[in-house]
């Protein structure tokens, strides 16, 4: 069962409980009583027991002080003392306080949820001809599925008969549907916009995409935090100077009244919440955005960070090389990219593909047919398009060819490559005809970033395994502070290690299998969220589900509202318990009132922290 999944059933239970509990405490005050019995005593009965056996199991079990003993002996005391309606006061509002944080930390994770909840659970196998409904867990690699038009695909596959649209943005966060043809690759949890697709499975239903996201999700825990245990301690404190309080004011006062009012308001409930609602209000905002946190320390470790890393490809740039250039000879583009793109149309090769897609875009270009394609690996491609032989390649598959290439070409290309560029040379019917350039181009937020970051004062590194040239270019254009090259994993680990031995803080944002064990030993790491990496993903603290980089700024700035909120929430909490101490121990305050304050404290915290869900930077 997801851990976030609130049991239906127990939680009418426990509304039942409450309203019981609430129902009878109110006959109590207006002393309505059956046969001389107090009704207070069903909510004490009710909401209180499990408290006061929650503090003895924690005491027993775990040795651990917790705010429910404090309850627990404020609850003992009021009895003892006769105060039966205050006792189950304590009782029902420490429940109700209860109730409001699992309200709190459910409405926080509601964007959470709506993932989970769009898990396919079934899905239609094909086999010799026959069509069977199976569980979507069941699915193994290989297996045949039928997807119909609007429903979810239920495994990671690839499609091996029809077309159709894909609405991604439950993954990616894209509005816009993506084409999806023969071939193309499709993810669990997506829909499908229209047409009947048959897909084969490249993983099993238990290891999709979509499970590993809802693993993801449930390996939160706010209760890893350090800020977490560090309040946890004080609460623990708290809890020996209320008691130490209550003792010493009744030797003083002789008032056990006193007494007892003192361990209701000093109970540090508001405290312990203090953190947890914050980061998962926190976690709350991130996911609507796009951003899960995987580790709950990480948004705590991110507000101390001073020097940010970056990857180069598919990170700061798009991962994939785009047509930038075009320059012709003897002919003008448009011929040049006809035949070009004519002949790669035949190439199973990613350029060519990029370079036929690119055409395409085109307005009213048409691809010519082409015949007699062949290719050969790591030189280029060959076919007759127009009766014409075409060639397109690298510079010595023309020189093979014995198609010259003027040395002002060759000058210029020297330009392309000392920057990491990728050169296509044409050549058709024997004669060079030009030069297409391609690169991965930068993503187009990826300066603002690097500014962004500059402008809150943080370092910024790029750590690429490109040549100086190359990356000096990058580095150069987006104003990188300080950069390293050549860099191998193993390199970049190393990089990170010697950074945080002289105490820098430093997160690194990554994306490929190379980038793992640099955002492993990184003091936070971010991956971005492609599918298909599941090592990188697995061991960063934060993933960008929808790979969009400048939600980084976001990310860091609300890391650091999330410690300003948990340290007011603190003040809000600490603030209260004392006042209210010193109100217990003049007389001021009795145990109803006291309740009562002291709840004030844990509502106030609550509503603060859910400030976070909806806080923009």
């Amino acid at each position: 069962m997801n851990i976030y999944k609130i049991d239906l059933n127990s939680e009418k239970i426990e509304l039942i409980i409450l309203l019981i509990s609430t129902i009878t405490l109110i006959l109590s005050f207006l002393n309505i009583n059956i046969a001389h019995f107090d009704l207070a005593w069903i909510s004490i009965i009710l909401c209180g027991i499990p408290i006061i056996k929650d503090a003895i199991i924690a005491l027993i079990t775990e040795y651990d002080i917790k705010a429910d003993l404090l309850v627990s002996i404020a609850l003992v005391a009021s009895i003892l003392i006769g105060e039966i309606f205050a006792a189950g006061e304590i009782a029902v509002i420490m429940t109700i306080g209860a109730m409001l944080e699992k309200y709190t930390v459910q409405k926080s994770r509601n964007g959470i949820e709506k993932l989970v909840d769009l898990t396919p659970q079934k899905a239609r196998l094909i086999k010799n001809t026959n069509e069977k409904e199976i569980l979507a867990k069941d699915i193994n690699i290989g297996d045949i599925i039928k997807i119909l038009p609007g429903e979810a695909v239920p495994v990671d596959g690839v499609i091996i008969q029809g077309e159709t649209s894909i609405d991604q943005s439950v993954i990616t966060g894209e509005p816009v549907p993506f084409d999806k043809k023969l071939g193309d690759e499709v993810f669990s949890g997506t829909i499908n916009q229209f047409g009947s697709i048959l897909i084969k499975a490249i993983k099993s239903g238990k290891n999709s995409s979509f499970q590993r996201m809802v693993k993801l999700i449930e390996s939160v825990n706010v209760e890893k935090t350090k800020i977490v245990r560090l309040t946890d301690k004080w609460a623990t404190w708290i809890v020996i100077i209320a008691l130490s309080s209550s003792i010493i004011t009744y030797f003083i006062t002789g008032e056990i009244i006193r007494s007892v009012t003192i361990l209701v308001v000093f109970c540090p409930c508001a405290l312990v919440l203090a953190t947890p609602t914050a980061i998962v209000a926190a976690n709350g905002n991130l996911t609507k955005r796009g951003i899960l946190i995987k580790e709950g320390d990480a948004l705590e470790r991110l507000s101390f960070i001073d020097k940010i890393m970056f990857d180069k490809t598919g990170t700061l740039t798009r991962g994939k090389p785009e047509v930038i250039e075009i320059i012709p000879k003897n002919c003008n583009k448009e011929t040049l990219m006809q035949y070009l793109a004519s002949v790669e149309n035949m190439s199973e090769h990613p350029l060519g593909k990029t370079i036929v897609n690119y055409y395409k875009k085109q307005k009213s270009n048409k691809l010519l047919n082409s015949k007699n394609f062949k290719m050969e690996i790591s030189k280029g491609v060959k076919g007759e398009v127009n009766n014409k032989i075409i060639l397109a390649g690298n510079k010595d598959f023309l020189k093979e060819n014995n198609i010259k290439i003027d040395e002002n070409f060759i000058k210029q290309s020297k330009k392309y490559l000392s920057k990491g560029f990728i050169l296509i040379y044409v050549g058709i019917e024997n004669e060079f005809s030009g030069l297409v350039i391609l690169n991965d181009v930068l993503r187009e937020d990826s300066k603002n970033l690097i500014q962004s970051l500059k402008n809150i004062r943080l370092k910024t590194i790029l750590a690429t395994g490109d040549n100086e040239k190359a990356a000096k270019y990058i580095s150069n254009k987006l104003k990188i502070d300080e950069l390293h090259y050549n860099c191998l994993p193993e390199t970049k680990k190393n990089i990170i290690h010697e950074y945080q031995a002289k105490d820098e803080k430093l997160a690194m944002v990554g994306d490929g299998l190379n980038d793992a064990a640099s955002l492993k030993e990184s003091f936070v790491g971010i991956a971005m969220g492609k599918i298909g990496n599941d090592i990188t993903i697995n061991v960063a603290d934060i993933v960008l589900i929808n790979d969009n980089i400048q939600s980084i700024i976001h990310l860091l700035k609300l890391s650091k509202k999330v410690m300003k909120t948990i340290n007011i929430n603190i003040i809000i909490s600490l603030t209260l318990n004392f006042i209210a101490i010193i109100l217990a121990i003049l007389a001021i305050l009795n145990p109803i009132t006291g309740a009562l304050v002291h709840n004030i404290g844990s509502i106030l915290v609550i509503i603060y922290s859910t400030t976070l869900l909806n806080w923009s930077s």
